[in-house]
């Protein structure tokens, strides 16, 4: 009896130790994130206020995990356009990358930009690059061979416009100017007699302006809102060249690697919410921006048709360009142009200019 009674001791003294034990612990993971774009920029702001809370969320949803989010924006780690080497090397974990500043190390990127003309709808937009980034491997190739791991696309301006120093109001007014870009947008003056395009980045575009570097830049509204380009370019002429992709969340490969696979499952979730969430707030900002454009002193004069029509068809097929040079290293560059083409026509909206034509 006495040995039972022993027993059944050292049994309920074993029962309580384990109710006793502490549930297991949540695992934290230190995440850093770089943009070189200061922390008022959009896409930037909304990391911080809708990706980051959204991805916590989530995991506290199954509490195994929770992240120790470090930000460093505006250039402290990297300047915008060192954003992809910056997450190559692993400077930062997460990053925002500005892709029009890699066409050459990311040239699959650039299949809005090839495509002006058509949509001008920043949600429509992204949602067709995305789904072409996920349903053909090029994309994702491109930012594997930079050490990285592709999340989501994303579309930042509702379309670009044309800002000026002096009155616009056609397109000859653009001939023999000097013209602020930024990559493949560039090219859309090949068309323009004597007109010269000047590289920068969208934080350079008011002394660009103001110092006399340029006459024109091409950006979008909320931009010039932000970036108060009514007190240096106070003439804007809409012509709605079209939204473009210009920002992708990517992931450094060691660190994903390193990463469990539910964390992995929410980053990826959530960089299609926020996908679409900033592609949303571009176009709900597009009319209030403008509008602050003008109170702000600026003039907005809108291109009629036959002359947005004249410069889609006065410039070279760059459409045709980007598919034949992709084409040429083995990828489905055709194949990709169509697809995007089908999906912004499915999506209500027609090209002035046909790009699937052969080259000029």
């Amino acid at each position: 009896m006495i040995a039972q009674n022993m027993r059944r001791l050292a049994l309920g003294v074993a029962l309580a130790g384990l109710t006793a034990l502490p549930a297991l612990a949540t695992e934290t993971i230190r995440a850093v994130v770089i943009d070189g774009y200061p922390a008022r920029a959009l896409w930037v702001k909304e990391f911080t206020g809708f990706f980051i809370p959204e991805v916590d969320k989530r995991l506290a949803e199954s509490g195994n995990y929770k992240m120790d989010w470090q930000e460093s924006y505006g250039g402290s780690i990297v300047k915008p356009k060192g954003v992809l080497e910056g997450v190559e090397l692993g400077l930062g974990d997460i990053g925002i990358v500005t892709t029009i500043f890699h066409s050459s190390k990311l040239p699959s990127q650039a299949i809005s930009a090839v495509t002006p003309f058509i949509a001008a709808d920043a949600r429509a937009v992204a949602k067709a690059v995305d789904e072409i980034a996920k349903e053909y491997p090029t994309m994702q190739n491109e930012f594997a061979a930079q050490n990285q791991v592709y999340l989501a696309t994303g579309v930042v301006l509702d379309t670009y416009q044309v800002f000026s120093k002096q009155p616009i109001n056609a397109l000859s007014d653009m001939e023999g100017g000097k013209v602020a870009g930024a990559g493949m947008n560039l090219r859309y003056l090949e068309g323009i007699e004597g007109a010269a395009g000047v590289r920068g980045g969208l934080t350079d575009f008011y002394n660009m302006l103001q110092t006399g570097l340029v006459d024109h830049a091409m950006l979008w509204p909320e931009a010039a809102k932000t970036f108060k380009i009514a007190e240096v370019a106070p003439y804007m002429l809409r012509v709605d060249l079209g939204a473009v992709n210009s920002k992708t969340v990517t992931v450094n490969k060691d660190y994903w690697d390193g990463l469990p696979d539910e964390v992995k499952g929410v980053l990826q979730e959530v960089a299609v919410l926020y996908r679409d969430h900033v592609a949303g707030l571009a176009m709900d900002r597009a009319e209030a921006s403008r509008q602050a454009y003008v109170d702000g002193g600026g003039t907005i004069v809108d291109m009629d048709a036959d002359q947005r029509a004249a410069w889609a068809n006065a410039m070279p097929n760059i459409a045709a360009e980007w598919a034949a040079n992709l084409d040429g290293k083995g990828e489905p560059g055709t194949e990709m142009l169509n697809a995007y083409l089908a999906k912004l026509a499915a999506a209500g909206f027609t090209p002035v200019r046909d790009w699937t034509a052969a080259t000029n």
